[in-house]
């Protein structure tokens, strides 16, 4: 039996579950802001697919995300006004309207981008400039605004109808990558190797002490311990020009400690899965652990910009950023854990490596069933 069609104003409820443009206290600037980049986003795909169609790949699914960020921020300057999303589709009511009363069509593959259809993105993106428009200048006729919000709804629909793609399509996955991103509650998925013997196991806890060293040649490099044991190798920084990533197994650590995933953590205490081969070669491999690699490098090339998000909270990390880690890991099984997990990992990760860059030692702790490493100071 096919799922109820969505109500408008119940995607509206949802979606604003995850507005996060309230908190920044500026009224209607930062939705309208959105808006605008996310249809300015669709016309650049449409442009890209026109110039390369062969470059071009998801290019239906890459629009079904455009339309549903689209109407997010739609629903979210509504939202704002006071004004419901089913009203802006004529249910005066005050009822709820499906989805589904908006296009009765079935999906069809969008191959390549019509001539209406790239008219009928400019027309829509000549309707959310009206609104902006309308925003700035309303100061409180609402009646103004809502003209403004139908006719980007009217367009919105239209474009929908002419890519063959259901709305209500967009409006789901609009909803799961939110939940996805920003969920109403955070439940820890399970680990992934709950399964497995003990000693293939990741430790539930585990303390690991780092700490810099001069070296003859006048360098300096950083070694760990674990329970007086020595583990990895001396680090350096390998780069020209020092930027301590010498201290970037701690990474590596909290992805361990709060996704429950890290090759390169188990490769380092001997934890690998081999009760399994395909599980050993395939997840805890040396191409796993490459991709790790991969994944803490780019991080910590984009972290280094911005002070190693030091002014980062859990929320604020980049979507774009964390949608980039996920795709790096696409086809192992840290590919199932949710954004909100992969930004605490890093924010976490991230947290300790600033702590070593400050003190240049520290006792790492890691609490797997907690999801949480923390870090504090290593006496000389």
């Amino acid at each position: 039996m096919a799922a109820p069609s969505l109500g408008l104003n119940e995607y509206q409820k949802l979606a604003s579950r995850s507005d996060r443009t309230r908190d920044k206290g500026n009224g209607f600037d930062l939705p309208v802001l959105g808006l605008v980049g996310e249809v300015g986003s669709l016309l650049s795909e449409v442009k890209k697919r026109q110039r390369d169609k062969a470059a071009i790949i998801g290019y239906e699914q890459t629009v079904l995300e455009e339309l549903g960020d689209t109407l997010w921020y739609l629903a979210i300057i509504a939202d704002h006004a006071e004004i419901k999303l089913a009203a802006l589709a004529g249910e005066e009511t005050g009822r709820d309207l499906p989805f589904s009363a908006l296009q009765p069509q079935h999906a069809l593959p969008l191959n390549t981008p019509s001539a209406q259809f790239e008219k009928t993105l400019l027309r829509l993106a000549a309707a959310t400039g009206e609104l902006a428009a309308a925003v700035d200048a309303s100061h409180g006729d609402k009646i103004l605004l809502r003209t403004r919000l139908d006719s980007v709804l009217n367009h919105l629909v239209q474009a929908a109808n002419e890519a063959e793609v259901l709305l209500e399509d967009a409006a789901r996955a609009n909803l799961r990558k939110t939940e996805d991103r920003w969920p109403r509650e955070r439940v820890f998925p399970a680990l992934f190797d709950t399964d497995f013997p003990p000693d293939e196991q990741l430790p539930r806890s585990l303390e690991i002490d780092i700490y810099e060293r001069d070296a003859s040649n006048g360098k300096r490099y950083v070694l760990q311990s674990c329970r007086g044991l020595f583990i990895g190798d001396r680090l350096t920084d390998n780069i020209m020009e020092p930027d301590d990533y010498r201290f970037h197994d701690v990474f590596h650590y909290a992805y361990a400690a709060v996704l429950g995933w890290s090759p390169v953590t188990r490769a380092l205490l001997k934890r690998k899965r081999k009760s399994k081969a395909k599980v050993d070669e395939g997840e805890d491999g040396a191409r796993a652990v490459l991709i790790e690699e991969g994944v803490a490098t780019y991080v910590f090339g984009i972290a280094k910009d911005f002070d190693f998000f030091a002014d980062q909270r859990p929320g604020d990390l980049s979507l774009t950023l964390l949608k980039n880690v996920r795709q790096f890991v696409r086809g192992y099984e840290v590919y199932a854990s949710p954004l909100w997990l992969w930004e605490d990992a890093i924010l976490q990760g991230n947290h300790a490596f600033r702590f070593l860059r400050e003190k240049r030692r520290g006792k790492i702790k890691l609490d797997v069933e907690k999801r949480s490493l923390s870090i504090e100071d290593l006496q000389e």
